[in-house]
């Protein structure tokens, strides 16, 4: 995979992090599908912002604050046309839950009462759980779960049988499953979804920073992902929603920048997105995402999802290949993100990865922020190793040696 850079190891060039020794090893790291490693670009443009362009944003008429201005709104216009969105559509939440959580908050305590329900899958994130159950708790509503099959993959047919119901308010999915790797198909889903008058919520977080990602023909109502697994900062978000439903929700935070106009007793909102923006935003981060989408989409993100299907691709081959080895979810790579999750017969998962540790290996290891999941795969954790841009199939070879090396440490 080409890097916009060059170098001698590629794309891994361009990541400062992986000049960093361990014992005199070189950094292995695959855990990308908790947090990505950044850029040169990115660690330049946000400290540039903060060095030379450092203003509040909507505050000030001097020139200083006006260059902040510009990049902030700069930023948002390539967060936005990365996907397919409008500027005006993109809200910077502080990450992926904050964005579920306005969702929740704002429209759900206006559109979800007793009697209604809210559909989510076995497969969610935290994230895309305790919200809603927050919501229906509070409301009256009710808490369902959409079935995770033994391949790791959603029925369409068990979503129509939810929805002719006739009680579903809202369906919040992950577009990639963070555990199990599943791609939903999304479009599918939400077209069902509308038809039979419901409202939708992607949990994007796992999809964004790893394939192609088009709103418009995606049809979600609500889309959420996160900065920092997209090669960008912490501490910035996104949610992208349809103009419609924004517009007649409530804020979620209210104070400084979201008013239009604040009297002793009653105030108004300012226009979309500022109205969902409360307070000083993420500038400096913003500034870093708007970097990061740039160095992906000079990547192509095509060229990004093929590269790292042909990694995970690879990796399920030499998985396979160690005894007592079980992967969870779907067996084909073109069905997965760029991740896989899996237990080691008679060692435990944190086991796992400490052992892996010891041989230079970065992987993760715990419920994933997923135990409902987890009960359903009848384990209490998993490891789990993914792949990012910068990483290459040596990294999965590294990994196979260790987990071999940690069967013969515990005499398997």
């Amino acid at each position: 995979m080409e890097t916009p850079s060059g170098g001698r190891a590629g794309v891994r060039a361009d990541f400062p992090i992986f000049m960093r020794r361990f014992d005199g090893r070189e950094l292995i790291y695959l855990d990308s599908g908790a947090t990505s490693q950044k850029p040169q670009v990115v660690i330049d443009a946000q400290a540039e912002h903060l060095r030379s362009h450092n203003a509040n944003v909507h505050r000030g008429v001097y020139a200083l604050a006006q260059e902040a201005d510009a990049a902030y709104d700069e930023a948002r216009g390539k967060v936005a046309a990365f996907v397919g969105a409008a500027p005006e559509t993109t809200i910077f939440t502080k990450n992926a839950t904050e964005a579920i959580n306005l969702v929740a908050y704002s429209w759900g305590r206006a559109n979800v009462g007793a009697g209604d329900a809210v559909l989510i899958t076995q497969m969610e994130h935290h994230a895309n759980i305790v919200p809603w159950q927050v919501l229906c708790r509070e409301r009256g509503a009710t808490l369902r779960y959409l079935e995770v099959d033994e391949r790791g993959e959603l029925s369409l047919e068990a979503l129509d049988a939810e929805l002719a119901r006739g009680d579903v308010r809202l369906v919040a999915f992950a577009h990639v499953s963070n555990v199990l790797g599943t791609i939903n198909p999304v479009a599918e889903m939400t077209r069902r979804i509308r038809a039979a008058g419901a409202v939708s919520l992607v949990d994007g977080a796992q999809a964004v920073p790893q394939m192609p990602v088009d709103l418009d023909s995606l049809g979600a109502d609500f889309y959420a992902w996160t900065g920092h697994k997209a090669l960008g900062p912490t501490g910035v978000g996104v949610l992208h929603g349809r103009r419609e439903l924004l517009e007649a929700m409530e804020p979620f935070l209210t104070g400084g920048d979201m008013i239009a106009s604040v009297d002793f007793q009653t105030s108004t909102w300012n226009e979309l997105p500022y109205k969902f923006e409360a307070g000083t935003p993420p500038i400096a981060e913003a500034v870093g995402l708007g970097a990061a989408v740039d160095y992906l989409s000079a990547l192509g993100m095509q060229n990004v999802r093929e590269h790292e299907r042909r990694l995970t691709a690879y990796m399920l081959e030499r998985l396979s290949d160690v005894p007592g080895l079980r992967v969870v979810g779907p067996p084909e790579a073109e069905h997965r993100g760029a991740l896989a999750s899996f237990t080691l017969e008679g060692i435990h998962p944190h086991d796992v990865a400490e052992l892996a540790d010891r041989g230079g290996v970065c992987i993760r290891a715990g419920h994933h922020c997923a135990q409902p999941l987890m009960r359903c795969l009848g384990v209490s954790a998993t490891a789990r190793a993914s792949v990012g841009v910068y990483n290459e199939t040596s990294d999965v070879d590294a990994l196979v040696q260790a987990l071999r090396a940690g069967r013969e440490v515990f005499g398997l």
